[in-house]
């Protein structure tokens, strides 16, 4: 093998999943409003922040404009566009739940990942291995595509001998279309049901979307951008193969390494300085900065002596993780072993965060910290306490409140505050360089008592604000362009599945529906009593009869969840008379394994 080339084999590619992954387009924050005013669909649309336009929609771009172009700009590039703010994404985050929760429904083992506000990953692995063998080899074109594994009636009919929507590359043929090997025809059924949950979203929602179909995060990714914004790919195989001649490597060579998922800024500038032999130029005149020089894939892997150990050379340093080589190089070769994480009902973290022209003094500071802090409240509210609202208590259970508050699902343990210097010679290039440092979350956060604005001047002066003077000591000289205020290290509260502990409260609200199916009725009282007397006639006398517990003697309840009207079996019924055994101190009759408990109440006694 030639060594300049190919020094390493290719990483070996996981072949067994399928992944779909949804972006709704490309302005998902136009589009939210364009669903709530269709109006605004034939019209050029901006969204602005600060003043950026964030986004816009496909009809400004049309006519020039473009996204981080200035609102001045804009409105002289086109003088009827029309202007809406995007400063409070309350709207956008609704929306990108309904979008989320939806697509979660179809999913049946719940690996459903949302990135963002407008990208889902699903892994339809299960869904797709069931229908597969549901298939009729020998009449693919009427297929039925089963969405359920309880009710075989739910799902859709479709055409399983060819693929939907677009692929890559293109079949040249009918026979490459309808292959019949097991990742092909896993691929075909994934793109049906990928056409028919975008017709779901679009329906009952009234979002476009994108899909990518393959076999893996990273592809899934990268095939759905090649025709957006409402369109979908499917990545064909081959997937694997000794030589340059399968598709994901064809297709993963001809991008960008800068534009490949977890490529970050700075490692992709080493690949470019290493592989170009010097730093890539940048045009300056951009605000956030960005290469003249584009590195392709192709380049950079097969750069001589290019592999996972050199990647290591090239890329370990300070703080980061070992074994960056073999990850990157898996990246460029299309590899990804990430898994889609499964549904939550709480976020991970929750994070805002303001950018600035100039913040360099301690008023502003303070200032810009109270709206973050109060933001941060309202969000904590909105995501991790439950949706129900506060409800009347039974008056047989507890006296006192008439109302049950609303519970936290969640708690983060960590306050973190980031900060961005600008730097010294006061450019405004793309850069990371955050600093941050984090402290325990205060508990009076979590109060539902005391006033939202109170608990966030709290969170300022006795958290943020020495947090900032620990990032900053000094008392002057610096100029941010960027502060973030983040929730993180979130624990699970107690929830009907599971966390730290168990709502009781909620488990005794839905008792009724879930134990409906197993419920005994009461037994009526007089039926207790005479069955009662029953039991005491047939059961030997008990020393210190005071001492005696339920081991011994059923009480009451007992009885009665155990009378001769319940369904339940015993599992001593069979049990022949001579595997019982007699207790030598009291007579009395038990199978084998009470002994040894009997033999303790007597020794207790």
């Amino acid at each position: 093998m030639d060594g300049a080339r190919h020094p390493h084999r290719q990483p070996k590619r996981q072949l067994d999943s399928t992944i779909l992954h949804f972006v709704s387009t490309d302005c998902f924050y136009a589009s939210v409003f364009e669903n709530e005013t269709p109006a605004l669909r034939s019209l050029p649309l901006a969204v602005q922040q600060k003043q950026i336009v964030v986004t816009c929609n496909y009809e400004a771009r049309r006519r020039g404009l473009h996204k981080l172009q200035l609102i001045k700009d804009a409105k002289k590039t086109c003088p009827d566009v029309v202007i809406v703010l995007g400063e409070d994404l309350t709207r956008f985050r609704n929306a990108s739940k309904e979008l989320f929760n939806l697509l979660r429904s179809f999913s049946w083992n719940s690996r459903c990942e949302r990135l963002g506000f407008d990208e889902v990953f699903m892994d339809v692995s299960d869904i797709v291995e069931h229908n597969l063998g549901l298939l009729n080899a020998h009449d693919l074109a009427n297929s039925y595509f089963c969405l359920s594994k309880n009710d075989p009636t739910v799902g859709f009919t479709f055409d399983a001998s060819e693929l939907a929507g677009h692929t890559y590359p293109q079949p040249p043929n009918k026979e490459l279309d309808a292959s019949q090997d097991s990742l092909s025809l896993r691929l075909r059924l994934a793109s049906h049901l990928a056409r028919y949950l975008r017709e779901q979203l679009e329906s009952e929602k009234g979002y476009t979307c994108a899909v990518g179909i393959s076999t893996n995060k990273l592809l899934a990714k990268l095939v759905g951008n090649l025709h957006k914004p409402n369109d979908q790919t499917t990545l064909l195989p081959p997937y694997s193969s000794e030589e340059d001649l399968d598709n994901v490597t064809s297709f993963m060579d001809g991008h960008e390494v800068g534009k490949i998922p977890g490529i970050g800024f700075k490692i992709a500038n080493k690949l470019r300085a290493h592989v170009l032999q010097r730093p890539a130029e940048f045009d300056t005149a951009l605000v956030y900065g960005g290469t003249k020089e584009d590195l392709l894939v192709a380049d950079a892997r097969r750069h001589p002596g290019m592999g996972p150990d050199m990647l290591e050379q090239l890329l370990s340093g300070p703080g980061t993780p070992h074994g960056i080589g073999p990850k990157i190089w898996g990246l460029l070769n299309g590899c990804d072993d990430a898994e889609v994480g499964q549904a939550r009902e709480v976020p991970k973290q929750i994070s805002i965060e303001d950018s600035y022209l100039r913040l360099d003094t301690l008023g502003e500071v303070i200032r810009e910290l109270r709206m973050l802090a109060k933001s941060l409240l309202a969000r904590l509210h909105t995501d991790l306490l439950d949706n129900d609202e506060e409800t009347p208590a039974p008056d047989d259970v507890v006296p006192g409140p008439t109302t049950v508050p609303r519970r936290w699902l969640a708690y983060p343990k960590t306050i973190r505050l980031s900060t961005r210097p600008r730097p010294p010679d006061g450019s405004r290039n793309r850069s990371f360089a955050r600093i941050s440092r984090s402290a325990p979350m205060p508990n009076f956060v979590f109060s539902l008592k005391e006033n939202k604005d109170t608990v966030s001047e709290r969170l300022v002066t006795e958290t943020l604000v020495p947090l900032f003077h620990k990032l900053h000591p000094e008392k002057s000289g610096w100029n941010l362009s960027l502060m973030n205020v983040a929730a993180t290290n979130m624990a699970d509260a107690a929830s009907e599945k599971g966390g730290v502990g168990r709502d009781i409260g909620k488990m005794f609200k839905r008792q009724d529906d879930v134990l409906k199916q197993w419920r005994v009725e009461d037994t009526d009282v007089m039926e207790v009593e005479e069955k009662m007397e029953e039991v005491k006639a047939v059961l030997p006398a008990i020393p210190n009869g005071d001492k005696g517990g339920s081991e011994d003697l059923p009480t009451l309840s007992q009885e009665a969840k155990h009378s001769v009207n319940d369904q339940w079996e015993s599992e001593d019924e069979d049990m022949a008379d001579g595997d019982l055994f007699c207790c030598d101190q009291c007579g009395a009759s038990m199978p084998s394994f009470a002994m040894v408990a009997h033999s303790r109440w007597h020794a207790q006694s």
